[in-house]
């Protein structure tokens, strides 16, 4: 009741983050279902469990959305005085958790009356029955299975979002000596493997074949997400580089200090074009490369991504909010400030940008032999 009620007066942006995962999960949701009727009406076909496995990547990105924003939500941040009333880290955590859950579920229910009204199972609203063909209206509902793909979602969610934000007792980042975020090395390892994996599952056949560039791609989304904030740190010191000027300095310490907060939701956006631009490369040139489930489930994927990319860009901007106002306070022109933003979007784009088409690239190129 606690979740609903702060729900329920929440910040505007703060609501539209919340209805941003209930969209998700309704996406996914719809995905599942979808899947599960296509399952039905073709018996012991071998593409049925593909699609059963692409389904993980919205899920997954679903879930890092839904994980980011109840680590942004200032609702369930821990204040002074909370404790008193009851509202220690145990207690938020688990209203965070809670609030994802109750998003999730209102997704769910959203995908739920959405496939039965295309099925033409719901009537008296327009479009009824419209995707009666593409959602197999003439096989009957499996009820059981429809709830336990319904609730993977909120399930899921709802675990990762308990999980991230427990209380801990210790830094939850690892740092190299000198300051920098470690998970470099790995993340180049893992990146390697997962192109590795993608070349092998090429000389597959077609069901190996697409389990296969699934698990690569996976490989290598976690080594971009890992090394991401040592990349974004990086990105920083070569501003400071080079007899750098104040501007240059704000800039780069600014992207140091945020290296953690917002390099792996670039490290995974990257990730996420990556296997755009392979795709792309693949399978673009067919007359009809993506059928409209492959199309929901990479929108998914890709408005997921850039969301949360958002969320957390937002989330370090509020954080230093506190250091903005010294600065402006100590003479600091708004020029200076947002010719301090533009060269930390310069700079990661800069950076960012050939390791996405040389990644996309390497991916591509089993895929078009």
């Amino acid at each position: 009741m606690l979740a609903l009620r702060l729900a329920r007066g929440a910040h505007p942006l703060v609501l539209l983050r919340r209805l941003m995962v209930a969209g998700a999960s309704a996406g996914v949701g719809f995905l599942l279902l979808c899947t599960l009727m296509h399952a039905l009406s073709h018996p012991g076909a071998p593409e049925a469990v593909a699609r059963l496995l692409w389904c993980a990547l919205p899920l997954a990105a679903t879930v890092y959305l839904a994980v980011a924003v109840a680590r942004t939500d200032p609702g369930t941040r821990p204040r002074t005085g909370l404790s008193a009333v009851g509202l220690g880290p145990v207690r938020l955590t688990a209203l965070a958790a809670a609030s994802t859950a109750l998003s999730c579920t209102l997704g769910s229910m959203i995908a739920l009356l959405f496939f039965l009204h295309l099925r033409g199972d719901l009537s008296g609203l327009p479009f009824d029955g419209a995707a009666a063909e593409l959602l197999a209206a003439e096989q009957p509902l499996p009820l059981p299975a429809v709830l336990t793909l319904l609730a993977i979602v909120p399930l899921v969610a709802t675990a990762a979002a308990a999980v991230v934000l427990r209380p801990r007792n210790t830094a939850p980042d690892a740092e190299e000596p000198d300051g920098t975020p470690a998970g470099l090395p790995w993340g180049v390892a893992l990146v390697a493997v997962g192109l590795a994996v993608e070349t092998y599952a090429s000389t597959t056949g077609d069901e190996g074949r697409s389990a296969g560039v699934l698990a690569g791609w996976t490989l290598t989304v976690l080594g971009l997400w890992l090394a991401g904030p040592a990349v974004t740190h990086l990105c920083g010191r070569l501003l400071q580089s080079a007899g750098p000027g104040a501007t240059r300095l704000l800039a780069g310490r600014i992207l140091m200090e945020e290296s953690r907060r917002v390099g792996r939701p670039i490290g995974v956006m990257c990730a996420v074009a990556s296997g755009t631009v392979a795709a792309t490369a693949a399978y673009g040139s067919a007359p009809r490369p993506w059928g409209p489930m492959t199309a929901l489930g990479a929108a998914l994927v890709v408005a997921c991504t850039a969301a949360t990319l958002l969320t957390s860009a937002l989330d370090a901007r509020a954080a230093r909010s506190e250091a903005t106002t010294a600065l402006r306070t100590l003479g600091a022109s708004l020029a200076v400030l947002r010719q301090a933003a533009a060269l930390r979007v310069g700079i990661l784009v800069t950076v960012f940008a050939p390791l996405t088409l040389t990644v996309g690239a390497l991916a591509a190129a089993p895929l078009t032999r």
